[in-house]
């Protein structure tokens, strides 16, 4: 290996197409059913779509495929889901829906390049979760200051990404247990 190396990577063997396919397939569904777990449970306690904006269940099976099938499957699955679920329950709302797109692709993909890194599970979360909030944000700065949307207000992104803070948290603590388990099986 060459001293240019800056991040080394573990020898995992690869994720068969099959597999990778299977996985995005998992992760999509995933990705719709359990918002709407959560909006259900929202609506039964009273609380709206406060569970679903703190816990960030759609993140959840994204992240996850990116982690064990790879780049494509975080991908594709994270670029797809919330359009599936927009088409299949109306939410996300129609003026989140392309910056939600863009932030789980990101989620998905990151997750998928890192994965095979020699580097601490919980960073690879962390990185993964930077990187999907980055792309979130600067999406929608594109949107407001060089395309002229006024449909979506900063302050309601700020809101968002503050209310998120407690999912992210859980993420980090419970990923690291899940991806442990999962290599621990093989």
């Amino acid at each position: 290996m060459s001293n240019s190396t800056i991040i080394k990577t573990t020898d995992k063997p690869c994720v068969s197409i099959k597999t990778q396919t299977l996985a995005t397939l998992l992760a999509i569904i995933s990705a719709v059913v359990l918002p709407q777990i959560f909006h259900i449970l929202g609506t039964v306690s009273g609380l709206g779509t406060i569970p679903g904006d703190v816990f960030l269940p759609m993140h959840l099976p994204i992240i996850l495929v990116g982690f064990l099938a790879g780049p494509y499957a975080g991908a594709i699955s994270g670029f797809l889901s919330p359009l599936v679920s927009f088409t299949l329950s109306g939410m996300p709302n129609i003026i989140i829906l392309p910056f939600m797109m863009i932030e789980l692709f990101a989620y998905g993909l990151s997750a998928g390049l890192i994965k095979n890194t020699k580097i601490p599970t919980i960073a690879k979360v962390f990185i993964s979760q930077i990187s999907g909030r980055v792309m979130f944000v600067l999406s929608i700065l594109t949107s407001i200051y060089l395309l002229g949307n006024e449909t979506i207000s900063l302050v309601n992104v700020l809101n968002s990404l503050r209310g998120g803070i407690f999912g992210i948290i859980i993420q980090l603590l419970v990923f690291p247990l899940i991806i442990y388990r999962i290599e621990n099986k093989k």
